[in-house]
Order: C-alpha cells, then structure tokens, then sequence
C-alpha cells in the first residue's frame, strides 16, 4: 500500500469509527429524526453541488426506483434506529455490535443461494455467533430487547445496502448515488423531525456532533472513502470494516466514560475472525462494496 493509501485508509477508520460517539451526544438533546434531518440536510448541501457540477445526478433517473430502496436501506432507516439504540445503550456497545455486518452479509448470501456455504464459512459464521453472544451476554447495562433488535436491524441493513449498490446501481457515479440518496432521505424526514422539534435549543455539544456527523462523517468521509478505493481498491478497503467499531469502543471509553469489559474484547476479537472466515473466497476476502458511514 502506498503513503497516500496508508493516510486514506487511517483517515476512513477514524472518520466511520467517530460517529457512534456522536450519535451518542446528539441524542442527549434531540430525537433521532431531528438528528438524520440535520445530519443529512447539512451533508446534501455540501455533496449535492459538487455531484451537479460533475454531471452526476442526471444518470441517476432510469434508476430511480433502486436509488430509493438503497436511500432508505443505507441510510434512512439505520440512521434513525442507531439513534434510537444510543438513546439507551452505549456508543461501544453498539460500535462493536454493528461489527457484525459481514457475518450478516455472508449469511444472506449462503441463505439466498447466492454463494455456496462452504465448510470454512460455516465455521467463520459459528466463531461469529459466539462473538456477538459474548460481546452482549454480558453487557446489556440494563438495556431492554428493543435497542439491541435495532442495531441487529441496522446490521442487517448496511449488509443488505451495498448488494443493491452492487447489483443495480454499480455502473453509476458513486458521488451522485450519495448525493440523491442523501436528499432522498432528507425530504423523507422533514414531517418526522417537525413533531419532534425540541422545547429548548440543544446544547452546543449536540449541534457541534450534528455538525461534525453531516461535515466530517458524511460529506468528507465519502469523498475520502471513493479516494480510497481508487487508490487501494475494494478489497483492501473492505478491512476498514473491521477497524471501525474498535475505535468506537475506545473513544466511548475515553470520552464518555463508557465500559469496556472482557467481554466485549474476546467478542469483538470472536467476530473480527468469524467475519474473516466467513467473507473468504478461495483464500482471499470478497469483493464487494463498503458503505458502513453510521
């Protein structure tokens, strides 16, 4: 790998492993949806220009029909439910617990014929259920079942996402595909967010965290995320997946004095070489896109 690729892919670690932090603080003091309005209006206004100006959105329209299935698949729906979840599980938690999404991608793709479950995934699939068990058997901190079925759902989601990019809008500009999907999901959530308007202005904590989510986590992570794959390709930017939930962990620790506790390190290190096993093509990791921006 190369300098540039090396500072692309060390950048794209942090700038998807902040967000479950983020979250956190902003959900302090707003709702969910009034948080995905922000986060996704400031990101359209910032990406939308730049996708307009490089001719990218007008392809978009015979696909009209997958690009909102994706908008709500990647995006809509999973932003809204891990803010619903960190309203009453921690930023750790939950980063380590959307570590599972390429356990839940190659499940779908052994249960769905789409690849043959081959002994070694088999087992990679088994190492991760253990994984996921240890990270929350002992970690619910008092959680009901609900939080933890949304970020099950939100694994499910980001795995179900990049099939429908691969599958029916690959051949599209990547930028625009962002773009649309961001304004997509911004119209969508303006009657949500309007019954849910706070009673008194949020802290300057939250709006600095809806800032930073929509600025750095969304607009440029994107930009650097495309950087990256054209440097390094798909595959090698696919371990980024694995790098992200650690450094949630470690900044719910730091920042939010969060607890991180034996469990959660044997899980995460459980799923890390279950999702290994399990994404293996004949010796080397699938090929498929990454989009985990949270």
């Amino acid at each position: 790998m190369t300098r540039r690729g090396a500072l692309l892919f060390a950048a794209m670690c942090v700038l998807w492993g902040i967000p479950y932090l983020l979250i956190k603080v902003a959900v302090d003091d707003m709702s969910p949806s009034m948080l995905v309005l922000g986060r996704t209006v400031l990101a359209t206004l910032l990406l939308l220009p730049i996708a307009a100006f490089r001719g990218e959105l007008r392809p978009l329209l015979p696909y009209w029909l997958p690009l909102v299935a994706f908008a709500g698949i990647e995006i809509a729906l999973p932003w809204v439910l891990l803010g619903a979840a960190e309203t009453e599980v921690s930023s750790s938690l939950t980063g380590l617990l959307i570590a599972a999404v390429p356990l839940v991608a190659a499940l779908i793709a052994t249960s769905t014929g789409a690849e043959r479950l081959r002994p070694v995934s088999a087992l990679g699939l088994g190492i991760g259920v253990l994984g996921v068990a240890a990270i929350v058997g002992v970690n619910l901190e008092g959680a009901r079942v609900v939080p933890l079925a949304e970020i099950g759902l939100v694994a499910v989601c980001y795995a179900v996402g990049p099939a429908i990019l691969q599958r029916w809008l690959s051949g599209l500009p990547a930028l625009g595909v962002i773009a649309a999907s961001l304004l997509l999901t911004a119209v969508v959530y303006v009657p949500f967010a309007a019954f849910s308007v706070p009673q008194e202005v949020p802290s300057a904590a939250a709006l600095a965290s809806v800032a930073a989510l929509a600025i750095v986590c969304t607009a440029l992570a994107f930009l650097i995320f495309f950087a990256l794959i054209g440097e390094v390709g798909p595959v090698r930017a696919t371990v980024i997946t694995y790098v992200n939930p650690a450094i949630a962990a470690v900044l719910g620790v730091l920042i939010l004095d969060e607890r991180f506790t034996v469990g959660m390190a044997v899980g995460f290190a459980l799923v890390l070489a279950g999702s290994v096993l399990a994404t293996r093509h004949g010796g080397e990791p699938a090929e498929q896109p990454v989009l985990d921006p949270s």
